[in-house]
């Protein structure tokens, strides 16, 4: 199967976007204005933290607020030397910072851009543990979750990989990115979607 015909590929997968459980926007919305727009959104990978903290852009956008995006990550850990003096110096109190892998940063490295970033008018961060800022929402995952979002892939379309998803939510322990992947590996392997599909490995 070519890469642009298996339903799973990379730009498919993105389209899906973060599915609230438990709690309505407007209520999330209700909670982040009562933490000043100051809060953390905290998961395990593959949680469906960045694609939350991605859909409370526009959003923010429509209160009048201005977004400013910052990223680490493993293979990035920290800023370049200036960077954050310069965007620091930048910011308005009509700004949001949406960072996503903030846990990257060292605690004391955290700490004194935490404080530097209150000329903000927010900064909604994600990280894998609770403690660096009031917790806005936990991600869970869940295999109906997953099921969901492979129905949402399919449009609806009955297919074998349905039957999969309980064996590969376990076998990556709720990891939702690291799940779907499998999933797009599944389809390459048997070449059409009309072919049996090889159980997880």
């Amino acid at each position: 199967m070519r890469a642009r015909d298996n339903p799973f590929r990379a730009d498919r997968v993105l389209c899906v976007r973060y599915k609230l459980q438990a709690v309505t926007w407007s209520e999330l919305l209700g909670r982040l204005e009562r933490l000043n727009y100051r809060a953390a959104i905290v998961g395990a990978h593959g949680a469906g933290k960045t694609t939350l903290l991605e859909d409370l852009g526009p959003t923010l956008v429509q209160r009048g607020f201005t977004i400013k995006r910052l990223r680490l990550d493993e293979e990035h850990r920290a800023f370049d030397r200036g960077f954050l003096d310069d965007f620091c110096g930048r910011l308005h109190h009509r700004d949001v910072i949406l960072f996503d892998g903030a846990e990257q940063s060292g605690w004391w490295a955290w700490r004194r851009f935490e404080s530097r970033s209150r000329t903000a008018g927010g900064l909604i961060i994600t990280s894998h543990q609770a403690g660096r800022m009031p917790t806005l929402i936990e991600c869970r995952t869940t295999p109906e979750l997953l099921g969901e979002i492979v129905d949402e892939i399919l449009s609806g379309e009955a297919h074998p990989v349905r039957d999969l998803v309980p064996e590969l939510f376990r076998k990556h322990a709720g990891n939702l990115r690291e799940a779907l992947r499998e999933v797009y590996d599944l389809f390459a392997d048997a070449g059409t979607q009309n072919l049996p599909l090889p159980s997880p490995g």
